[in-house]
């Protein structure tokens, strides 16, 4: 089967790296430093480097039992490369499922022990690759991928090196390689890869098509990923303003993986686009609570300051000493109107990294609240160079071409955050709110 990810109305295509609208780092935590207080006997026969990876985790889920199984197949005397490669893929999926970053370290630790029996072998590259993506190691795991690729052709290789060079900004080489992963195998990874590349070319009917072929690829044996795919088909189902497709492609991401942190955040988004504050309320304090990152607490922080301003304000002090998601806190502070040199310190940071249209429109938003406005019109003109239809995109595009005197911009920009408003938090749509009045009254 040949399935295009590109067509010929698009001037260019582009996907964000896998793991989400919004994949991050978060801190190395308790998991991989209790592991390391737990190191093997001085008599045991694996090497330094492999005793971290073999101490028991506990837990008792699926994956825990997986990964404990592994580890004794490994520690009875087991010791080959597909041993560990299968106890490294064990280590991504306990990371994905719990965002808890210490198991993507295990991973790569797997990867160390691999290069141990035979160094530069495919699966360790693989390993490292992902891990270094997820990691947002972006250059390195552009490397390694590429590294991969000249040994073999499988379709997950270029998956991760579509990843790599699309978040560094290179649009055209990352989907080449999304192409060709898409040739090798059309399956649910590279449906979803071929479906974002159409969203975020602004073709948003043609990524819900694609979206749906990927979660009918879903399988109970990958719930992760399963609910990864369903989740995005309802923010996509969301902007369309089809509420309740959305909230039913939500619920099957929730049933395939009980408190999947990104679905719950997307549930109560949903609840809260349909008015339904209260519930909307239930499930950003648990979306929190399961994935305490500055974009969860944002939204819980907004939501509060409609009936408890004192919790939101505690909300938001966390937001603001937090050393996580440097992009999504740059945006938060420039939408607050805090800090604004912070924001763009911030922003600057992560642009040297990470150069996708998020990135750019961060830093023009820090720009814009620093009173930098010429320079925050470059940066947005080139978050809104692939077409993307985002409303926070929208929203900032609208309010900085406003303050340079663009008001023909402004206004379109505007009207077209306000047709998909419920892609917005409520201190955004506020804010949308406000410049609406404020530009169109300039008439």
């Amino acid at each position: 089967m040949k399935l295009r990810i590109g067509t010929t109305q698009l001037r260019s295509v582009h996907l964000f790296a896998m793991g989400g609208l919004i994949l991050v780092v978060a801190a190395l935590i308790s998991n991989a430093s209790r592991a390391r207080n737990n190191s093997q006997p001085a008599s045991s026969p694996f090497s330094p480097s492999c005793h971290l990876i073999l101490t028991s985790l506990g837990g008792e889920k699926p994956i825990d039992r997986e990964i404990s199984q592994q580890q004794k197949r490994i520690l009875n005397g087991s010791q080959s490369v597909p041993d560990f490669e299968r106890l490294g893929w064990a280590f991504v999926r306990k990371a994905r499922s719990t965002f808890d970053y210490g198991y993507y370290k295990l991973a790569e630790q797997c990867a160390v022990c691999i290069d141990s029996i035979k160094s530069d072998t495919p699966e360790a590259l693989l390993l490292r690759a992902h891990v270094a993506q997820s990691l947002h190691r972006f250059s390195e795991a552009q490397a390694l991928a590429s590294q991969l690729t000249k040994l073999r052709e499988r379709p997950f290789d270029y998956g991760v090196l579509g990843d790599a060079l699309i978040d560094q900004g290179k649009i055209h080489e990352g989907a080449a390689a999304y192409q060709k992963m898409v040739d090798l195998r059309p399956d649910l990874q590279s449906y979803v890869r071929a479906a974002h590349v159409r969203w975020l070319t602004g073709d948003l009917k043609g990524a819900i098509q694609l979206m749906q072929l990927a979660v009918s690829s879903s399988s109970p044996n990958d719930p992760n990923t399963g609910a990864w795919a369903f989740n995005r088909l309802a923010l996509y189902q969301l902007q369309l303003g089809v509420v309740q497709q959305a909230m039913d492609s939500c619920d099957a991401a929730l049933s395939l993986q009980a408190d999947y942190a990104p679905a719950v955040l997307t549930k109560a988004r949903i609840l809260l686009a349909s008015k339904r504050t209260a519930e909307a309320l239930v499930q950003f304090k648990r979306a929190a609570e399961l994935n305490p990152l500055p974009e969860y607490q944002w939204a819980l922080a907004d939501i509060m300051h409609m009936t408890d301003s004192v919790s939101a304000n505690e909300v938001e002090a966390q937001i603001n000493q937090s050393s996580e998601d440097p992009r999504t806190v740059s945006l938060y502070l420039a939408t607050r109107g805090d800090d604004p040199e912070r924001a763009v310190q911030l922003a600057e940071q992560e642009i040297k990294n990470r150069q996708d249209v998020f990135t750019h429109d961060a830093l023009a938003w820090a720009l814009a609240a620093s009173g930098r406005t010429t320079e925050a019109r470059n940066e947005i003109n080139k978050a809104l160079a692939e077409g993307t239809k985002d409303a926070r995109l929208y929203l900032h595009a609208g309010i900085i071409t406003a303050q340079v005197g663009d008001q023909n911009h402004a206004r379109r920009f505007v009207e077209q955050a306000q047709a998909i408003q419920q892609m917005l938090f409520p201190s955004e749509r506020s804010l949308l709110q406000t410049w609406r009045k404020r530009i169109l009254g300039s008439r």
